[in-house]
């Protein structure tokens, strides 16, 4: 583990996705969280911006870590402003096959730059974490 002096980390959920996925068959979830998370990574590769990991609904990203990253809070906030123009698209967009309420879906972002511990915990699934 190693202390992040300066980072910027992304949380994004979907609002209104509990109800609106209590109305959809598991494919059509997936179908519009794939849609949504492969149009994120992208926009991630692309910014520099490194994906912590999705759990549901929610998508965690970060830049200043794990390499440093001078102006991580100005990356970070082209990330989202990125992501929110994409999800308004591709929600409109997928509203033809997977219902009008698919537009009404709006996403809440937070932000927050500062110091963050990050590392690896070892195990059956290893993977890199914040704290």
């Amino acid at each position: 583990a190693s202390l992040y002096e300066n980072s910027t980390i992304y949380f994004a959920d979907l609002v209104g996705f509990t109800a609106w996925s209590a109305k959809r068959t598991p494919e059509e979830v997936f179908q519009l969280l794939e849609s949504l998370y492969s149009v994120f990574d992208d926009i991630a590769t692309k910014r520099g911006v490194y994906k912590i990991e999705t759990i549901g609904d929610c998508y965690v990203a970060a830049t200043g870590l794990p390499e440093p990253q001078e102006n991580h809070a100005v990356i970070m906030c082209k990330f989202a402003t990125d992501c929110m123009h994409k999800f308004a698209i591709l929600t409109a967009n997928l509203a033809d096959t997977l219902g009008e309420d698919t537009a009404s879906l709006t996403m809440r972002i937070g932000i927050h730059s500062g110091k963050v511990t990050a590392g690896v915990l070892r195990g059956k699934k290893s993977r890199f974490q914040l704290f």
